[in-house]
């Protein structure tokens, strides 16, 4: 029924074939512990080899809860000041970590030309709602302040995240925006974002079952997080948002959370910010790390990533 209703790309009609044959069981089954493992697994055979970059090291730095570690790329040795680009991964809130994301990272460091700082947050249930905001909007502190690890002049953030990560993204955002750091936001990014009450959407129900990421999962990552309804540092449309800087969205066609990224794309340039807003057909949640089983999802993230490269020309002009 799904191919009849919906636009599914060959390469993801082939990818989710082979996942219903594995006929595996969900993360809300397995619980968190195992569902990291199964991220980590997925990761190994589904994702595109990493970029060879000149500089990678892991790194930690000071959080409300002890330190955050961190994994720090860049496509140069060295360089001249140039704004940052602080990763936060996604996941549910409960699984994935910068092994996971290695690849993709060094894919944004080289397409960018612009060193990466990717954030391993704590995660829930063992550390719920509002741990990880905490620990990204201090990370971001930590790299606007030019850190003597870095090494690098940093002249502004490139704040870009996944799924969850992207709900952390705009959080971050909306937090440095009311209360700044050393240097601005000069762009963020939030890739297939929980931007608001993703329950309510058309999506939710179309995409469901049988695109990856299910519905089941989704509530069972909810749960886990416990973050109030009515706080902005969980929903983040609920915030702020009037003062927002250059936005780059993109969200999957075949997503159950495509329409939050579409709400919060809308309701940005409602409120008057430079949107660029990528809705991907026939593609689904988790392709940016699935790269390898779905090859035409490289085109998309580039599209995407080629979009923060010009606003970030035009921001420097």
């Amino acid at each position: 029924m799904a191919d009849i209703e919906h636009y599914v790309r060959d390469d993801v009609r082939g990818f989710l074939d082979m996942l219903e044959a594995m006929n595996g069981q969900g993360v809300e089954e397995v619980g968190a512990v195992q569902g990291r493992e199964q991220m980590r697994a997925m990761g190994a055979i589904a994702e595109a080899p990493a970029r060879e970059l000149a500089v990678q090291k892991d790194l930690t730095c000071p959080g409300p809860a002890g330190d955050i570690p961190l994994r720090f790329y860049d496509v140069k040795e060295s360089r001249g000041p140039s704004p940052i680009v602080l990763f936060l991964h996604g996941g549910g809130f409960v699984i994935g970590d910068l092994e996971v994301y290695n690849n993709l990272c060094t894919e944004i460091s080289h397409a960018l030309d612009l060193p990466v700082v990717s954030v391993d947050y704590r995660l829930a249930p063992e550390h719920p709602f509002p741990a990880a905001p905490d620990d990204c909007e201090a990370a971001a502190r930590w790299v606007a302040s030019a850190p003597a690890e870095l090494g690098r002049e940093v002249t502004g953030l490139v704040i870009m995240g996944d799924s969850a990560g992207g709900n952390l993204t705009i959080v971050t955002t909306n937090q440095l925006m009311a209360d700044p750091a050393d240097v601005p936001v000069v762009v963020q990014a939030p890739i297939y974002p929980v931007a608001s009450d993703v329950s309510q959407h058309d999506s939710f129900a179309s995409f469901a079952d049988g695109f990856l990421l299910t519905g089941a999962a989704m509530a069972w990552f909810t749960e886990q997080y416990a973050g109030p309804a009515d706080d902005p540092r969980n929903v983040p449309i609920l915030g702020d948002c009037s003062n927002t800087p250059p936005t780059v969205i993109c969200t999957a066609g075949l997503d159950p959370l495509r329409d939050s990224g579409r709400e919060y794309a809308a309701h940005l340039i409602q409120q008057g910010t430079e949107v660029s807003y990528f809705e991907f057909p026939g593609i689904i949640h988790g392709f940016t790390t699935l790269r390898k089983a779905i090859p035409s999802g490289q085109a998309d993230l580039e599209a995407f990533l080629g979009a923060i490269r010009v606003k970030l020309e035009r921001a420097a002009a």
